[in-house]
C-alpha cells in the first residue's frame, strides 16, 4: 500500500479534495482532527502540554483550545514546542492507522508536511493550490476571521510556491479548473503505481 501525503496552504481546499478521494473509496487520515482528539485522549501528551503551558491548558480534562492558541499564536518558540509534543504522537497514530488500511493507497491530509519535515514518511505528496486572494477569502469566511488574522497564519506556513514545487502531484483549486478530473487523474496514476508494487 502506498502512503500519500495531501497538503496545501490555508484556504487551498485540502479538505474538499480529501473528501473526493474518500468518495473514490480511499481512506483519509485528517491530521488536525486527529491531533485535537489526541490532545484530549493521550495522557502522556496532556502531561507534556500541562508541564510546558500550565494547568489552564485543560478544563475538566479537555483541552482549552482558545487559551492555548492565544499562548502560541504570536510566539514561534512556544508554537514549535507545542508542535514538538503533538507531531510525534500524531505521526505514530497515523502510522498505526495507515498500516491497518487494506486499500491500494491511503492519504494523510496535513497542512504542515514540509514544515514538520515529514515528507520522508510518504511515497508521494499531493499539493492543493489556489491564488492567495482566494485562499484569504475562503479562510476568512470559514473561520469567521479577519484578513489580518488569516495573513498571520499564512505567514507561519511555508511559502506557497516553495511548498507546491516540492509536491509530486498538484491540484489547482482556483474555481476555474474543475477539481474532479484532476483528482481522477491522480487517483488512476496512484492505482497503477500501487499495482506495480504488488
Amino acid at each position: 500500500m502506498l502512503k500519500i501525503g495531501l497538503t496545501g496552504g490555508i484556504g487551498s481546499g485540502k479538505t474538499t479534495v480529501a473528501r473526493i478521494f474518500e468518495v473514490l473509496g480511499i481512506p483519509v487520515y485528517y491530521a488536525d482532527l486527529a491531533a485535537r482528539d489526541l490532545m484530549n485522549k493521550d495522557s502522556k501528551l496532556q502531561k507534556q502540554i500541562i508541564s510546558e503551558f500550565g494547568t489552564e491548558a485543560y478544563i475538566g480534562g479537555m483541552l482549552n483550545r482558545p487559551w492555548l492558541a492565544a499562548r502560541v499564536f504570536n510566539n514561534p518558540e512556544k508554537l514549535a514546542k507545542l508542535n514538538s509534543f503533538v507531531h510525534p504522537v500524531t505521526m505514530r497514530d497515523a502510522d498505526s492507522w495507515m498500516s491497518a488500511q487494506i486499500t491500494a493507497y491511503a492519504i494523510k491530509e496535513a497542512a504542515l508536511i514540509f514544515e514538520g519535515k515529514l515528507e520522508k514518511y510518504f511515497d508521494f505528496i499531493i499539493g492543493v493550490t489556489a491564488p492567495e486572494a482566494l485562499r484569504l477569502q475562503r479562510a476568512a469566511q470559514r473561520d469567521h476571521s479577519t484578513t489580518e488574522h488569516v495573513l498571520q497564519r499564512m505567514g507561519q506556513q511555508m511559502d506557497e510556491t516553495e511548498k507546491i514545487s516540492r509536491c509530486d502531484f498538484v491540484i489547482v483549486n482556483d474555481e476555474k479548473h474543475a477539481i474532479l478530473p484532476q483528482v481522477l487523474d491522480i487517483h488512476n496514476t496512484l492505482m497503477a503505481k500501487s499495482s506495480m508494487r504488488t
